[in-house]
């Protein structure tokens, strides 16, 4: 098998198309690579946000479900999404940015020797800082060259995510004797494993609790977690490896921007897998990404019902002067 090289995105619920797109692209200093549709739901706004050129292992993206109710945290959830930031000194300014936008953190803490901020936003969707200074493994992106953040504190890709979940050890099976994860380090009740060149960008923080009731997903909850595979072929490897051990799968789907293969692994666990190609520039230029509507040439057709069915949301930046804030 070729083994899976880390993380690839993480994909959320907002309450607000409009409000994560303030927040991502103004206080976290993301750049919005692709505005879009959820294409099995194409009333359903898709946003992806990454680093400069969209580059896999480095976006976070939100569905915006109308109507959805509010989501509850608990276990048998993927919990919280980490990014990298370059050093600890980058730890130091966030906290000040933080206070500056009224963004509730924890502060500074240590896990699994490596420093990190952990934080909510708006609908109270769980986030985290981690430091790359002493971390070793697989590369991450480049930052948001003009986004407001200083390039030498800004966000470069996903870190660790952390999962809950209720029954520990046929999870960890999951991990180890399907998707060839290794088991690193232990701390309390976390566990952390990594797959490929390991370090922050292909690590996953699983932490046992049998306590809380079962999460219910909804805004302010991550809806899956995918991780990178290199192309179609390694794509294919993995769906017959997982349907071989019994696993319900998608089977292939075609996303346009990459190729994917979705199975729920646990309870409230829904993996994916998505090639690292084609990626988000293939319709758009560089100096616009993420500004239009962008559609997939098998829903292009329905352009105009779909623009009848999302509301418009304002995405130029291409025009604007975005400061660079040092606090």
């Amino acid at each position: 098998m070729n083994h899976l090289k880390g993380m690839h995105h993480v994909t959320a619920i907002t309450s607000s198309a409009e409000k994560n797109y303030e927040f991502f692209t103004y206080v976290l200093g993301m750049r919005l690579v692709k505005k879009t549709v959820n294409q099995d739901d194409i009333q359903t706004y898709h946003l992806f946000f990454a680093d400069d050129k969209g580059s896999a292992g480095t976006d976070m993206t939100f569905f915006d479900f109308p109507g959805i109710p509010k989501g509850t945290h608990g276990t048998n959830e993927i919990y919280k999404t980490a990014f990298r930031v370059p050093t600890d000194a980058a730890l130091g300014y966030w906290l000040k940015r933080f206070e500056k936008y009224e963004v509730k953190n924890t502060g500074i803490l240590e896990l699994f020797g490596k420093k990190t901020i952990s934080f909510v936003d708006f609908d109270d969707q769980q986030y985290m800082l981690i430091s790359d200074e002493l971390n070793e493994g697989i590369e991450s992106g480049i930052p948001w060259q003009d986004g407001p953040v200083p390039l030498e504190f800004a966000i470069t890709g996903l870190g660790p995510i952390h999962i809950r979940i209720a029954e520990f050890e046929p999870f960890k099976e999951v991990l180890e004797k399907a998707m060839f994860m290794r088991e690193i380090a232990k701390e309390g009740s976390l566990y952390l494993f990594e797959v490929g060149e390991g370090g922050n960008g292909a690590q996953v923080i699983v932490e046992h609790n049998k306590l809380l009731p079962a999460g219910r997903q909804g805004f302010g909850t991550v809806h899956h977690a995918a991780f990178r595979v290199e192309d179609t072929s390694v794509l294919h490897e993995w769906i017959e490896h997982m349907q071989a051990l019994g696993f319900g799968t998608s089977g292939y789907v075609d996303r346009f921007f990459f190729e994917s293969l979705y199975a729920r692994v646990a309870p409230g666990i829904l993996f994916e897998w998505a090639t690292d190609g084609p990626g988000f520039m293939g319709d758009e230029p560089y100096e616009t990404l993420g500004e239009i509507l962008s559609l997939p040439p098998f829903l292009e057709a329905k352009r105009e019902q779909i623009e009848a069915s999302v509301r418009p949301i304002d995405t130029v930046r291409s025009t604007k002067k975005i400061d660079k804030e040092y606090l």
